[in-house]
């Protein structure tokens, strides 16, 4: 009898412990940290590993050079300047996301085809980078579809080199980029406008209130979180600007954005290590700017008021 139930106390133990196992939160998070831990966060340590080191990509072994791609990225004006050009984008977002705030606004209300403006105003979005930057690229060359049309109602006198000016090109290129992104902006804050209870208009069209009222004490306040999370993506999307200008003109004609000049570092020069420091530069200053935006702009109780 005693060496039965010594027999059946270890099974017995195990079963508890798989219970143990399969009630704890941690069985069924783990797989997801997994993947997050093995496909973010590794790769964010060794691109930090790499910005310390002088590596081609290709050699077996990395020189240590401790800080000297970090002080290339500030000294050199090769490096730098570069951002200066995520300007054109920044002020481009802002335009972007008054445009989207605006037709959300309208098409919030009771509108005629409606339904066809949302699918108009949101379809760009769905198109692929590279198929927009193709078709504005025929838009934008000598003699196409811009110059075209502009002679055609004449004003071909104003015809430009769009994108083989300087002056223009980057105006040319970010124009571009709110005419796809204005869709995601417009869907977000269209979302977070209908998610606002009727009964609040209501109430206010009782009270007097005409539609700039509800638009200044009932709209803005009830999509302000969303407001606030348009300004962080424009921030860091207008920092890491690729597809567009890379697509369009590669970089060419003082189009190089920051994040073009990294990948051509790295994948045409054959330095990753000072292509990974631009890298974590580029990192740091949207955390930065997020970190800025959240203290400004904290996330508090919505009142409509």
């Amino acid at each position: 009898m005693t060496s039965q139930s010594t027999a059946v106390r270890p099974a017995v133990e195990a079963g508890r412990a798989r219970r143990k196992i399969l009630h704890s939160p941690w069985f069924y998070v783990a797989p997801a940290l997994i993947l997050l831990i093995t496909f973010t966060y590794v790769p964010v340590g060794n691109m930090i590993w790499y910005s310390f080191h002088k590596w081609d990509g290709l050699d077996v072994t990395m020189d240590p050079v401790g800080l000297d791609n970090y002080v290339r990225v500030f000294t050199d004006e090769q490096y730098w300047r570069v951002f200066l050009i995520s300007l054109y984008y920044f002020v481009a977002s802002f335009a972007q996301i008054a445009i989207a705030l605006y037709f959300a606004v309208v098409l919030s209300f009771s509108v005629r085809f409606k339904n066809l403006f949302k699918g108009i105003l949101f379809f760009p979005y769905l198109l692929n980078g590279v198929a927009v930057g193709f078709v504005f690229l025929y838009l934008f060359q000598p003699d196409g579809t811009l110059d075209s049309l502009l002679s055609a109602v004449g004003l071909g006198e104003h015809t430009k080199l769009w994108l083989g000016d300087p002056d223009i090109a980057n105006i040319s290129l970010a124009g571009t980029s709110v005419w796809r992104f204005t869709g995601l902006n417009f869907v977000l804050f269209l979302g977070a406008i209908q998610s606002i209870p009727g009964e609040i208009y209501e109430a206010a069209e009782i009270d007097g209130a005409n539609r700039w009222h509800q638009f200044r004490h009932i709209i803005v306040p009830g999509i302000r979180r969303i407001i606030s999370l348009s300004f962080i993506l424009a921030i860091s999307g207008s920092l890491s600007v690729f597809e567009i200008p890379f697509i369009m003109t590669g970089g060419a004609n003082g189009t190089r954005t920051f994040v073009v000049q990294a990948y051509q570092t790295a994948f045409q020069f054959r330095q990753i290590g000072l292509a990974s420091a631009m890298a974590v530069v580029l990192l740091l200053i949207v955390l930065l700017i997020t970190w800025i935006q959240r203290r400004v702009l904290p996330d508090e109780e919505v009142t409509l008021s």
